[in-house]
């Protein structure tokens, strides 16, 4: 990680963590309170294979005082290397300026980047270890998405899913304390100002 932040300052770059999940129509059922007697129901569409693909990007600003996040929710499809392709060239014409991308191993992320190698130099890549998502704060915020406002809640279709999903995760967007929080539950040594 050491030369992707170093990069980052050294060409007052937007640092960018970059990550996949999905969302599927049975809720995640957690805990919850209900009055003595009355035992809450789940009812939901079973043997369903709509599903919500996602990717987001955590980022930090170059004087990294403003931390953003960005997402784009797929129902129905896959995030495939065209997928990541659009997303990160709409993010670096979104932050202006140069990026350094930070993600895992995944084939659509390495076949992408061999593409944006390729036709843009102000975008530059730096790839997580193998099998650490700890160190991806986009996994911080996929599991608070899932686990929080999400939680107990079945879905009625795919898109009706993906609103609800885009609803949380703009709230989301907007509180800086909540998006800096994803950060400081990584093992990584960045500060910010």
């Amino acid at each position: 990680m050491a030369p992707g932040k170093k990069n980052a300052s050294r060409l007052r770059a937007s640092l960018v963590f970059l990550d996949e999940s999905g969302l599927l129509m049975a809720p995640l059922v957690r805990r919850t309170w209900a009055p003595v007697g009355q035992t809450p129901l789940l009812y939901q569409r079973t043997r369903s294979r709509e599903r919500v693909s996602m990717i987001a990007a955590l980022t930090i600003s170059p004087r990294r005082r403003r931390m953003g996040l960005y997402f784009r929710l797929l129902p129905n499809e896959n995030v495939v290397t065209g997928v990541v392709l659009r997303f990160v060239r709409q993010l670096r014409r979104q932050l202006g300026g140069p990026l350094v991308v930070v993600w895992d191993r995944l084939n659509a992320h390495r076949c992408a980047w061999t593409e944006l190698r390729r036709r843009s130099r102000s975008i530059h890549a730096v790839f997580l270890p193998p099998y650490a998502p700890e160190l991806n704060p986009v996994e911080v915020f996929w599991s608070y998405l899932k686990m929080n406002p999400l939680a107990n809640w079945p879905a009625v279709d795919a898109d009706h899913l993906r609103r609800r999903a885009t609803r949380h995760a703009r709230q989301i967007a907007d509180d800086q304390d909540l998006l800096r929080s994803f950060l400081k539950a990584t093992p990584l040594p960045l500060r910010l100002k």
